[in-house]
């Protein structure tokens, strides 16, 4: 890591991790003490609460680093979106495909409420994993055996949810690197798959599951296709912590819950053929350089996370103030000793919450083959594609 992006890293590392361990506190509080006697009640607390420290990633991405996230959907979608239930399928573009996710969300207005299925070591991540537990996200260890039933019971955990929430499904199983697509391309022409351009091959198994235990109380899924524009560099988690800019081009496609068909084996199928869409769609990108088929939504710029950040920061300083008058921390070798420990701390937190984020650290799943349809040809854009709702 250069000097000067430790030197900005190590501040903001302080402000997220103090200002983390605050809300962390208060959910595990609430999950004891409030949990047991009112579950939504928990929920709609933990929903708020979970908001103080993700907003500091919305503020992180939309006025730190001004990445700019442009989103190209209908405006019924438009509407919908943070009024409703809904499954949220997205292609695993970026190393922050989550955290647009979260910015979407936080437009929608239903930050706090929104959920992931992660891999299992995602939750033993300091702060940020901790707070995601506490709101009911899913981890699996993709091993099918044993996440079946984790997966279940997660899913039907949500049937009562008091408010509109997102969950988030990447059916790839992983971020999309050059490596991973070479090796994509291979594993569909020994099966006999269509052979991917853009996209990974969608692990389905996950899909059917959720689609067949939400169906009857979730109304919508929404197809969401992630690119970045030739002209922009891939936004990572150090280019957001150094402050440097980004483009993301969100497409979004809401379909009816009620357009699935009803057998498992229909469902896969459903699901590749999505795929197939997202793939010729991202053709499409790579010629334009744009989604244009859809209209571009101003989703603006909200001040919230700018007004949260500021507080977490003010709370921070005039607390670090009161410490120093109050104690003689930095007037001896062991004070100085212990302030230069918790420092270095969070530099290696925050270096392994980058190293996580990182898509060529990320390992490839495993995808179940599918019924071969084809020999090997690249994916046909003609071929049936879910309906548009």
């Amino acid at each position: 890591m250069a000097i000067p992006a430790a030197l900005v890293i190590l501040p903001l590392g302080v402000l997220f991790f103090v200002s983390g361990l605050v809300v962390n506190l208060i959910q595990a509080t609430s999950f004891v003490l409030i949990r047991p006697l009112t579950k939504n009640g928990y929920r709609r607390i933990n929903r708020l609460v979970a908001e103080l420290l993700w907003l500091e990633l919305v503020w992180l991405v939309d006025w730190w680093a001004g990445v700019k996230i442009k989103v190209y959907a209908d405006r019924e979608t438009l509407k919908l979106m943070g009024k409703e239930h809904a499954l949220v399928v997205s292609n695993h573009r970026s190393d922050i495909d989550w955290l647009v996710g979260w910015i979407l969300a936080q437009r929608s207005g239903c930050l706090g409420s929104t959920l992931a299925v992660m891999k299992k070591s995602s939750k033993f991540l300091p702060v940020l994993g901790w707070s995601m537990w506490f709101s009911e996200y899913l981890f699996l260890e993709r091993s099918w055996a044993k996440d079946e039933i984790t997966l279940k019971s997660g899913l039907l955990r949500l049937k009562d949810f008091p408010l509109p929430f997102w969950l988030a499904l990447f059916v790839e199983g992983t971020r999309f690197t050059e490596a991973k697509l070479l090796a994509a391309k291979e594993y569909a022409v020994a099966n006999g798959l269509p052979v991917p351009r853009n996209v990974l091959i969608p692990r389905t198994k996950g899909f059917v599951s959720a689609v067949g235990h939400m169906r009857s109380f979730v109304p919508a899924i929404y197809d969401v296709t992630v690119a970045i524009p030739k002209s922009s560099p891939p936004p990572t988690m150090l280019r957001l912590f150094k402050g440097q800019p980004s483009v993301v081009h969100v497409h979004i496609k809401r379909h009816s819950m009620k357009e699935l068909p009803e057998t498992e084996d229909a469902i896969a199928q459903w699901c590749r053929d999505m795929f197939v869409a997202k793939d010729a769609l991202m053709d499409k990108h790579v010629a334009e350089d744009a989604f244009n088929n859809e209209e571009l939504q101003d989703l603006g710029r909200p001040i919230k996370s700018l007004l949260v950040t500021i507080s977490w920061t003010c709370l921070l300083i005039l607390g670090s103030l009161k410490l120093l008058q109050g104690s003689a921390l930095l007037s001896s070798w062991k004070g100085r000793t212990f302030s230069a420990s918790c420092l270095a701390i969070v530099t290696v937190l925050m270096q392994i919450l980058i190293r996580f984020s990182q898509s060529e650290r990320s390992t490839p799943a495993k995808v179940t083959p599918a019924k071969p349809k084809t020999t090997g040809e690249p994916l046909n854009p003609r071929r049936q594609q879910p309906k548009q709702n």
